[in-house]
């Protein structure tokens, strides 16, 4: 549109007010033709959300069941730990307990054998 030079301040506001329009309504229909890529990359970024977050959702399930895993292997190694420790314990009670009984019958033997040989030695004596 070629500008007379002789426009009138009335022409021009009536100029500005045709182009803000035009503008206006140059957006509105950019905005109306762009509103489905909008809503494609709108779902597009719900989607890429949603998979993040099973994403995110799993990763947590696997470290649980790692974790339960572990702490499972550890209270198994523990308890067979504390198993052994006191099988350990057991045999070492029950050697303690045969060797004091064996004591106990050495010393019964020779408490016998002492008094058979004093026995002896009184018959003879008298």
């Amino acid at each position: 549109m070629k500008n007379a030079r002789n426009n009138e301040v009335a022409d021009r506001r009536s100029s500005s007010a045709e182009a803000k329009a035009a503008l206006l309504n140059a957006y509105r229909a950019a905005k109306t033709a762009a509103e489905p890529v909008r809503i494609a990359r709108q779902a597009e970024r719900t989607a890429i959300s949603n998979a993040r977050e099973e994403r995110r959702v799993e990763r947590e399930r696997v470290k649980l069941e790692e974790q339960t895993r572990i702490e499972t292997e550890a209270a198994e190694r523990q308890a067979a730990a504390e198993a052994a420790v006191a099988a350990e314990t057991e045999a070492r009670e029950r050697a303690e307990k045969a060797r004091i009984a064996r004591v106990v019958d050495d010393e019964a033997l020779r408490k016998a054998e002492r008094d058979r040989r004093y026995a002896n030695r009184k018959a003879r004596q008298a």
